[in-house]
């Protein structure tokens, strides 16, 4: 009898009369096109001093052509003043908060202009300070697309399984562990939990940046915010909604989304000298002319947006960029911390190596067990068997070592396991004892202790009491550990380091075959933690995975979480969060940081360099106001479209090709 709401072959889950598990629906249909003047009024929403600006210098120039010129200047002038005392409000709050910004030269550009009578070039500023902004809020929308993505998409209802197998929608946000739901075709899955139908198709995508479909299998985790192939599936809930990893992301997203970088802190501390030489150009150009409208004319090109505007939005896109590539970076201050790190620190399991022992050898007894029958496949073949009834994290290193050699599990009458030294069962009608040295010694005859090298350990194996030999296990480096460390010495880390909580001998051989020089084994996580801070080549990046990594983790300059198979706490407590199980992302972070801020000085010292250039030339009056307000407009422009190239890495060199 088939169970209702279970998935069938044909990929329809079978429900109650009436109940529709067709299709999904999609989930943007299609809206009809804005028309014109709903897109004005959206404009007029989203920047409404653009748009009050742009009517007050339409106006005037209807006022001025009608041959109205003093309602023209009073009514812009007035226009202007209010925006300017608005403006000092706004700036005066940021004064009691330490912050000197250049909002102080564009009101005194406003004022100038004013004063002298050059209302139009007062407006022109207002009209360059709100676009400016415009802009700001234009690029960093652009610039956050791969961060916004991930909110967009957020599961809102699941499917679940009432008594009587009846599918009732339910808010994700009430769905409980142990709860069981129906995923449909191309449906997100709502919160983590446990695969029951025999397999399933997932797209990762948004989660990991892994662009190909990934196979579960029943009893598979499976990742909520992951998206449901074509077939619908049964799974089991794990966890609520607030504990799955959709919403963990969501958390590091909007952390990251409201951060402020030290450079642009930066920036604002440019304002102080900055304004000192306006203000003293200025005054040098009416001093030397005589003219009092020189001083508008140089103030107004000395109102420059780029240090307000263009730093955060390289930063944003340089956290677009890298959440592109499957990494999260929670503070955007921790990519100018990237770009000048100097030493690089890792934890071994599960960092520097793939933390899932595998088979190295079988070392058979001498002579075999009693007959001398006995052979390395057997004897992996009789402890896999067995290791079928355990729980110990080794057991299923070894059933996929003999699933590998396609050896075929014997079926078991009898297990019983011994917490943490081993399982005892029979198997085919051998009794098995697999597990540590003392669970076999004290079971067995002709026990020896394996030969071990740096980095193994050997799970023993007795055969109806009588030793039969060892399974070998090694947790082997990452292949792609050694060309990371080389491309991040390339990048400017100098020093590396190696800290672990295992032996010394395992860390050593750890340490060689990837590279790094300095090894502190043996650590507990206060250990790691007083290492960590007492390295003298600062900034630090500690790079781990695990819950004893989250203090280490808070504790560095940088901490780095490999977060595809890490532990909550280690994501939570560190300030980059890896979400594919690819240790190079480490110095593709460390690459995107040092790009993002090289973007970010690039854009500040360009629009103070065609600030002070436009200054110069305005102080011999060839610039009059209105012109140098629409210049510097041009200037704000230029730096934040240098500051959206931190959207993209650097582009390949071109081979050079020979002859």
């Amino acid at each position: 009898m088939t169970r209702r709401g279970q998935v069938l072959p044909e990929g329809r889950p079978a429900g109650p009369p009436g109940t529709s598990l067709g299709p999904l629906q999609a989930a943007n249909p299609e809206q009809p096109r804005t028309s014109l003047a709903g897109r004005g009024i959206a404009f007029v929403r989203l920047y409404p001093l653009v748009a009050l600006t742009c009517l007050m210098l339409a106006v005037t120039g209807l006022l001025l052509q009608s041959g109205l010129g003093q309602p023209a200047r009073l009514g812009a002038s007035a226009y202007a003043a209010v925006v300017a005392v608005t403006r000092a409000v706004s700036m005066f709050r940021s004064l009691r908060q330490g912050r000197w910004g250049i909002d102080v030269l564009a009101l005194m550009a406003i004022g100038s202009t004013v004063w002298v009578g050059e209302y139009l070039a007062a407006l022109v500023v207002i009209l360059m300070l709100s676009g400016g902004e415009a802009l700001e809020t234009f690029a960093q929308g652009r610039a956050a697309r791969e961060l916004r993505a991930l909110l967009d998409r957020a599961p809102r209802f699941a499917h679940r399984e009432a008594p009587g197998s009846v599918l009732e929608d339910t808010p994700v946000g009430e769905v409980l562990p142990g709860d069981v739901l129906v995923v449909r075709p191309s449906e997100l899955v709502p919160v983590d939990g446990e695969l029951l139908s025999d397999a399933a198709s997932m797209d990762e995508s948004s989660l990991t940046g892994e662009s190909l479909p990934v196979e579960r299998v029943r009893g598979d985790l499976l990742l909520s915010g992951s998206v449901n192939g074509e077939t619908a599936i049964r799974m089991r809930a794990a966890a609520t909604a607030d504990d799955s990893q959709y919403s963990r992301i969501i958390a590091l997203v909007e952390e990251a989304a409201s951060s402020r970088a030290p450079v642009v802190r930066l920036a604002d501390r440019y304002a102080v000298p900055f304004t000192a030489l306006a203000v003293l150009m200025a005054a040098t150009a009416w001093l030397l002319s005589g003219d009092p409208v020189r001083i508008a004319q140089v103030l107004v090109v000395a109102t420059p947006c780029p240090l307000l505007i263009a730093a955060p939005v390289a930063f944003l896109a340089g956290t677009s960029q890298a959440a592109h590539k499957g990494i999260i970076i929670k503070n955007s201050g921790t990519l100018e911390q990237l770009a000048k790190a100097r030493t690089a620190v890792f934890d071994k399991t599960g960092t520097l190596t793939s933390g899932r022992p595998v088979l190295d050898t079988v070392q058979a007894a001498p002579g075999g067990a009693g007959s001398g029958s006995m052979n390395p496949a057997r004897i992996l073949q009789l402890a896999a068997s067995a290791e079928q009834y355990s729980s110990h994290v080794l057991a299923a290193s070894v059933i996929e070592a003999a699933a590998l050699r396609d050896l075929e599990l014997l079926p078991v009458t009898r297990a019983t396991e011994h917490a943490t030294q081993g399982v005892e069962a029979v198997c085919g009608g051998d009794t098995v004892v697999v597990g540590k040295a003392g669970l076999v010694r004290s079971s067995a005859r002709g026990f020896r202790e394996a030969a071990l090298r740096s980095g193994q350990l050997a799970v023993y194996v007795a055969v109806n009491g009588t030793y039969a030999g060892a399974l070998i296990m090694k947790d082997p480096l990452r292949a792609d550990a050694g060309q990371t460390l080389a491309r991040l010495h390339r990048l400017g880390i100098r020093h590396t380091m190696l800290l672990t909580g295992d032996a010394r001998g395992t860390a050593a051989h750890i340490a060689e075959e990837a590279g790094i020089r300095h090894v502190q084994a043996d650590c507990l996580p206060e250990d790691k933690v007083n290492t960590v801070a007492g390295v003298r080549e600062r900034p630090v990046l500690m790079v781990g995975d695990g819950v004893n990594d989250a203090p280490v983790l808070a504790a560095a300059d940088v901490g780095i979480a490999m977060g595809a198979k890490g532990a909550t706490a280690a994501s939570e407590s560190a300030d980059v969060v890896i979400m594919l199980d690819d240790l190079s992302k480490v110095a593709v972070a460390v690459e995107i940081g040092k790009r993002t801020v090289a973007v970010a000085l690039v854009s500040i010292w360009t629009g103070i360099g065609l600030s002070i250039g436009l200054m110069a030339v305005a102080m011999t009056g060839y610039i009059p106001a209105v012109t140098g307000a629409l210049l510097q407009e041009l200037v704000d422009l230029a730096t934040i479209l240098n500051g959206l190239r931190a959207l993209h890495g650097p582009r390949p060199k071109k081979p050079v090709g020979r002859g």
